[in-house]
């Protein structure tokens, strides 16, 4: 399984990512997980990935740089783009059992008011929501749909018992 973490903040999933289960099993091969910094596709000296909402005084992600950075991963099929927000599904087990058979996942990592609703509409497979509370970013969202999916797959966790013994299985 190979994913894809599109953050504003690489430092905070890169530590998380190396760490624990899931630094395992990236450490054995058994998970590809990269972590990209829009920044890198932003233009201009200051590098911006932020604007104005249209209609209120709020900032959001601008469609443009995430655009590119969804771009730029590599994959030989089209990778299953999902967006935590608070107006998604609400995260459950069988979701998360489906997330782990995709061959490739995108995680878009929201941050301020979330992000331009052209590049939802146009990129975005599916909306998940952690519950009904408001985080500052998406980083901690990605970090939970990463870490209950990577689990999932085979060979990360030393044996199937350690999920399928689960309460939630």
């Amino acid at each position: 399984m190979k994913i894809s973490i599109i953050t504003a903040f690489p430092e905070l999933m890169r530590s998380y990512l190396a760490a624990s289960v899931l630094g395992r099993g990236i450490a054995a091969g058994k998970l590809d997980v990269e972590v990209i910094d829009i920044r890198d596709f932003a233009e201009g000296d200051y590098r911006q990935i932020d604007d104005y909402c249209y209609g209120s005084g709020g900032m959001m992600l601008m469609a443009e740089p995430l655009a590119k950075a969804l771009a730029s991963v590599s994959a030989e099929t089209k990778p299953y783009v999902v967006y935590p927000s608070p107006q998604g599904t609400h995260l459950y087990q069988e979701l998360v059992e489906d997330l782990s058979r995709k061959e490739n996942l995108v995680i878009i990592c929201g941050h301020y008011e979330g992000v331009d609703e052209r590049f939802t509409q146009k990129y975005v497979d599916a909306e998940i929501s952690l519950g009904d509370f408001v985080l500052t970013g998406g980083e901690i969202a990605a970090m939970a749909v990463a870490d209950c999916v990577c689990r999932m797959v085979p060979g990360v966790l030393a044996d199937e018992e350690c999920y399928t013994g689960e309460s939630h299985w």
